[in-house]
């Protein structure tokens, strides 16, 4: 819900200044004064025995009072006004008003009134042929666990390998750890970032020879 920040008489000023044709800027006769204005305007007050029921989320006005059986065009015009003049005050005294260089803005509440779907609700595809076929023998699909590893410090899960994979947490970190032991061994302080990619690298081209083999292998013996 939104607070309203004018007061009821600053709204119903604002009210006033519409109804009587003050913002009106494309009106024929809008150099008229607004004394000469409001003689062919209806009153903004409507009175009815039951009163009006609001969304203004979806700018919704709902009239429970019945129309007369002798209902012609002049009567609906006239109900059809008087619910949108009530809908326009409705605004002006509940909502948040805000003027700047483009205009007078209101803000909205959220809408109260569920609204019907655009279009139809997708109807289930047909199972295709190999689904049918799994179902029947009871295959299930491969489930694809373990590649992903929950990172505390991001709070999210992220893969374990690849793209922004765990694996790489160290590549972008200005500060790690010195290895005692290998800097003993060596005599000079490693690189633990550059270690790191030279032995993913390794491992991919370690892979990639098994894997050239293993093709050779299946030619020789296909």
């Amino acid at each position: 819900m939104y607070r309203a920040v004018t007061s009821p008489s600053s709204a119903s000023k604002l009210a006033d200044r519409i109804n009587s044709g003050a913002m009106d800027m494309d009106a024929p006769n809008a150099a008229l004064s607004v004394a000469d204005s409001t003689v062919s305007r209806l009153p903004i007050t409507v009175n009815k025995p039951t009163p009006y029921t609001f969304d203004l989320g979806n700018l919704l006005c709902n009239d429970p009072n019945p129309l007369p059986r002798d209902v012609d065009e002049e009567v609906l015009a006239s109900t059809a006004r008087d619910a949108a003049q009530v809908l326009i005050n409705q605004l002006l005294t509940t909502c948040e008003v805000k003027s700047s260089a483009d205009g007078v803005a209101l803000t909205l509440p959220p809408p109260t009134t569920p609204l019907p779907r655009e279009k139809p609700i997708p109807e289930a595809k047909p199972p295709t042929k190999w689904e049918l076929f799994a179902k029947k023998k009871g295959i299930t699909g491969k489930q694809r666990d373990g590649k992903m590893v929950y990172d505390e410090e991001k709070g999210d899960w992220v893969p374990k390998w690849g793209y922004k994979g765990k694996n790489k947490d160290g590549d972008n970190e200005w500060l790690v750890e010195v290895d005692e032991k290998k800097e003993k061994e060596t005599g000079e302080a490693g690189d633990a970032r550059a270690d790191n990619r030279r032995e993913r690298k390794e491992r991919i081209r370690r892979n990639e020879r098994k894997q050239r083999a293993n093709e050779r292998n299946t030619r020789k013996n296909g």
